[in-house]
């Protein structure tokens, strides 16, 4: 496995948690804990395309 895999393979992952906690902040009754949850679901999406931004930087051979 490459970098570029490594990196679409760590954003899927992310996709994935960042979805199971939107979900999850939603089911949610309490308003503290749907607001932690909604922030961590943000904050797993941000990495998810972070990672996709390496992941396309990585595959460009010109790095741009």
């Amino acid at each position: 496995m490459n970098v570029a895999d490594e990196y679409r393979a760590w954003a899927r992952e992310l996709q994935v948690r960042a979805r199971e906690l939107g979900d999850a902040a939603e089911r949610a009754t309490d308003p503290e804990q749907r607001r932690r949850l909604k922030d961590k679901a943000r904050r797993a999406t941000e990495q998810s395309e972070r990672a996709n931004r390496m992941d396309a930087h990585d595959a460009d051979p010109g790095g741009q």
